[in-house]
């Protein structure tokens, strides 16, 4: 049976070379083959929302000259196709997740505002890929705040008590276990807690916070046992944190690996693709690559 290809956005920038090595070191942690994909823009004044995704010659475009000479002479280096296409990249890089195990791109291309941390086709491409999608950071970044670090290769992933998301919670075990790495699984919980009341009902009694803390971390642990037992070679860590789930996730990241984060399930009223304010948040924060992952079909 084929192997997936695991999809390298490139663009010709530093950014897109740096996605560009995790890209070779995903596809050679997966033994999967490595697809190596640059988007001519359109010219400004064509209507992208209309025209189709043309291929180009891949032998006829710089972009590619100079990543086939970064890659060149390396002795582990996976099996590699290039892929030259010409569209609004924005609306043609989602595109290739069909048929793709995972699309790996940099934070910030040429073109845009460099004040931007991550421009529209990387905010395109993890709303709509049909496959999980990395995005790796430029470095220099700064976060705020506690990290709980730690020895050791990490991966962090965002844990919804009240509604975690299978497949998130799989690849990140999945991704943890090729690694061989630790998992830490971050459990945001409200505090303090701010209860509605009508006019004339009495407040609820005083919630203890260790008390909620040591719920979520029940309720955590409880949504985590089938991937213990699936994956008993990653060591698994439980972290609740009281507030904003975004900002402990950005403070996870320094020095993790990869942090996992979910993308939005599609609603009734609301049947597009979404993506949630915390996983656009850690996007634009975070200082690790993050991957964005879609939800089972089931789930969709």
């Amino acid at each position: 049976m084929s192997t997936l290809p695991v999809v390298a956005a490139v663009d010709g920038s530093d950014a897109s070379l740096r996605a560009l090595e995790w890209a070779v070191d995903a596809a050679r942690r997966r033994a999967a083959p490595l697809r190596v994909a640059h988007v001519r823009q359109y010219a400004h004044w064509a209507r992208s929302d209309v025209l189709a995704a043309l291929r180009a010659d891949p032998q006829d475009d710089p972009v590619l000259d100079r990543v086939r000479a970064h890659l060149e002479g390396r002795a582990d280096q996976p099996d590699t196709e290039y892929v030259g296409l010409e569209g609004a990249a924005g609306a043609v890089l989602p595109g290739l997740g069909a048929t793709a195990q995972l699309l790996v791109l940099g934070s910030r291309g040429r073109g845009g505002f460099a004040s931007l941390l991550l421009g529209s086709t990387g905010m395109a491409a993890a709303r709509d890929a049909e496959c999980p999608v990395v995005v790796v950071p430029r470095p220099g970044r700064e976060v705020d705040g506690d990290a709980p670090g730690g020895p050791g290769t990490r991966v962090v992933v965002g844990l919804k008590v009240d509604g975690p998301d299978e497949a998130t919670l799989e690849f990140a075990f999945a991704e943890a276990a090729r690694c061989g790495a630790r998992l830490q699984a971050v459990a945001a919980y409200p505090w303090p807690a701010q209860p509605w009341m009508m006019p004339g009902e009495m407040p609820p009694p005083i919630v203890d916070q260790d008390v909620i803390e040591d719920e979520t971390r029940v309720l955590a642990d409880g949504f985590l046992a089938p991937y213990r037992e699936r994956h008993p070679e990653v060591a698994i860590e439980v972290v609740p944190e009281a507030g904003d789930a975004a900002g402990h996730l950005v403070a996870a990241s320094r020095d993790a690996d990869l942090v996992v984060v979910g993308r939005h399930r599609r609603r009734l009223l609301s049947p597009v693709r979404m993506m949630g304010s915390v996983t656009h948040a850690v996007l634009l924060h975070a200082v690790s690559p993050v991957a964005v992952v879609p939800p089972s079909p089931s789930e969709d």
